[in-house]
């Protein structure tokens, strides 16, 4: 059964945000983002693996070499999500607030 990766689980782990961040800059082979962390290798291609499943990254042979580039555009779904949420959270707050006003 193959798991199915969602946006959300890219940026669960502050791993893979600094790689995010790392690559929103421009494009690095693996051993540039590699060089960064206080992690093996395999560690990195793991997060970078996981990165790639949920479509944050995509990966390109360049002669020997992996090159990672940032697929910004799919973090709208996070911002979305954040969108519609806060505007649910403060209609919610302003009900309370209004009956606490009103309960006075």
């Amino acid at each position: 059964m193959i798991e199915r990766r969602d946006i959300f689980q890219a940026i669960s782990d502050p791993t893979r945000r600094v790689i995010i961040h790392k690559l929103a800059q421009g494009p690095l082979n693996i051993a540039q983002i590699v060089e960064d962390f206080d992690m093996s290798r395999q560690a990195i291609a793991k997060h970078i693996k996981v990165l790639k499943e949920c479509g944050m990254i995509s990966i390109t042979q360049q002669g020997r070499e992996q090159v990672c580039e940032a697929k910004i555009d799919q973090l709208d779904e996070v911002v979305d999500w954040v969108t519609k949420s806060r505007t649910l959270w403060n209609q919610r707050f302003e009900k309370l607030d209004q009956f606490l006003q009103n309960s006075k």
